[in-house]
């Protein structure tokens, strides 16, 4: 059951992204830009040959290579592996969705479409795919930072219990 709602979660995260990069295409290509917020944010069609802010843009085939890859051993292990942690599973889900979300633009566009401009602060324009991709990636981080403040302390309270039984 777990499986079958991987992949729908999965299938719904990437078919909204692609949405909205539907709109962003038909709608924002032909305008530019678009202000949302005065001075904060804006909606600006932007098309991205490479990787996280542009980078690896003149390596799109080989990106695309190592991301299929990267993206098919991640669904391999949410979806057979033995760990079924619910924060390492909902961070891996928003990750994979997100990455297949720019895999597709890149295999079918030939660049991935960014839209999301925030004017308070100089920033790479992004997309919903990238949003997943770094929040997902932000709670995996979150937790495994929680896992090894609550193992040394762990290690701590232990090392301190097997000092006290040695005093007595």
């Amino acid at each position: 059951m777990l499986q079958i709602l991987t992949v729908f979660t999965i299938a719904v995260l990437v078919s909204l992204d692609q949405l909205i990069k539907y709109f962003a295409v038909q709608f924002l290509e032909p305008i530019g830009s678009y202000p949302v917020f005065d001075r904060i944010l804006q909606l600006s069609y932007v098309e991205n040959t490479g990787a996280a802010f542009g980078s690896f843009s003149k390596y799109t085939v080989l990106l695309s290579v190592f991301t299929g890859i990267a993206l098919l051993c991640g669904f391999v292990y949410l979806l057979f592996g033995k760990r079924k942690e619910k924060t390492v599973y909902v961070a891996g889900v928003m990750i994979l969705s997100g990455g297949l979300g720019n895999l597709i633009d890149r295999v079918c566009r030939g660049f991935v479409v960014d839209y999301i401009e925030p004017l308070f602060v100089r920033f790479a324009v992004f997309n919903f795919a990238d949003i997943l991709v770094c929040v997902g990636a932000g709670i995996l981080i979150v937790w495994l930072i929680y896992g090894m403040i609550k193992d040394m302390r762990q290690s701590k309270s232990t090392g301190e219990t097997e000092q006290a039984d040695a005093a007595d």
